[in-house]
């Protein structure tokens, strides 16, 4: 999510301103394109198959992580999914539950077991004051797929990785410095740019304000409050959802808004918010690199990358970036914007069970 433009210019710079069938359109030897028209899922309460917290060390601090799990009964033939929502200023588990839930209770050859895990300072996690960065975050990941006490431990060297937004380039820079080695990799609109800096850029007058930002954000007092007036508070949230997060304002709900409204007002909140807003949890600064990062899996790890529709225009030129880029093995676009595995479920869940079929995954 991006903080209240209004507000963000305001404290950076007063000069700056600023239900039909899925339907092959076109295929090639290294992508596909698959435009899916589809109303958005009804969203029931799924209930995890079970619920846990798992430690997560940085620096010799213990760092309680919130993952729950998502199976349909119990089968011979299973095969692991990690899960990892959007980062965000209000990123959850929730957003990937009617995902999981649709995926784990096909009947095939094979079965699903879905983990969904919330970040370190974010979701249901604790949120400590660390020093966020991409590189704290690429830690986490790769402590949790390689831990042998971890939620995903008992995956055999066989777990599709799915993640949205930074998180899948996270995960796609962790399996090309062979940190991590997931059986396939699938990134739903897949962003690198933090709100900020896509939009006001990167130049040395913008760091130098995005760190006043960053410092005023996590300061004791102050920090709370300018921490609301850009984040916490409902208007704010229910403003970023319909103008950027879903393609459709229609399908942003009060309970929606609620939800996310509450997860801002955790103890240490604000620490990650602080650094994703202002580009510190990017993982590359150049759509070279993000392009650089796909290629290093060329051959070597099944790539699939869902674009949205109605994604902002500079994350969607991004996104669009990837179609027909080198270690992208498949390429699809479904109805939403930045967050379409929780306004179009249906179809996101479509598209992966898929690539998990056609991969053998």
């Amino acid at each position: 999510m991006r903080p209240s433009a209004a507000a963000a210019a305001a404290f950076l710079t007063p000069a700056v301103t600023a239900s039909t069938r899925l339907v092959p359109l076109r295929r090639a030897r290294r992508f596909a394109v698959r435009c899916v028209a589809a109303p958005p899922a009804p969203k029931p309460a799924y209930s995890p198959s079970k619920t846990g917290n798992w430690q997560w060390t940085f620096e010799d601090k213990p760092v309680s992580v919130y993952y729950e799990e998502h199976e349909q009964g119990t089968a011979e033939n299973v095969k692991n999914i990690l899960m990892i929502p959007t980062i965000s200023d209000v990123s959850t588990v929730e957003e990937w539950r009617v995902v999981a839930k649709d995926i784990v209770t096909r009947k095939g050859e094979l079965s699903y077991r879905a983990t969904i895990v919330d970040w370190p300072g974010l979701g249901y996690s604790d949120r400590p004051s660390l020093n966020y960065n991409a590189d704290v975050m690429e830690n986490f990941l790769v402590q949790l797929l390689n831990s042998p006490n971890s939620p995903v431990a008992d995956a055999d060297g066989e777990l599709v990785v799915v993640g949205g937004g930074h998180a899948a380039t996270i995960a796609i820079r962790a399996a090309g410095k062979g940190l991590i080695r997931p059986s396939a990799v699938a990134a739903v609109a897949p962003t690198w740019a933090g709100p900020l800096p896509i939009v006001f850029g990167r130049g040395s007058d913008m760091e130098t304000r995005y760190g006043l930002l960053r410092g005023t954000l996590r300061a004791p007092a102050i920090g709370w409050m300018m921490y609301n007036l850009l984040v916490s508070n409902e208007k704010s949230i229910q403003s970023q959802y319909k103008s950027h997060v879903y393609a459709n304002p229609e399908n942003v709900t009060p309970e929606i808004v609620e939800s996310r409204y509450e997860l801002t007002k955790r103890k240490g909140a604000r620490y990650v918010p602080a650094a994703f807003l202002t580009g510190l949890l990017d993982p590359v600064q150049s759509r070279e690199e993000f392009l650089q990062l796909f290629a290093k899996l060329d051959g070597d790890v099944p790539v699939l990358v869902v674009s949205t529709l109605n994604s902002p225009k500079r994350s969607k030129a991004e996104m669009e970036a990837l179609k027909g880029a080198k270690g992208v093995t498949k390429f699809v676009e479904v109805p939403g914007a930045l967050l379409p595995q929780e306004e179009y479920p249906l179809a996101v869940a479509e598209e992966l069970y898929d690539f998990l079929q056609e991969s053998g995954r």
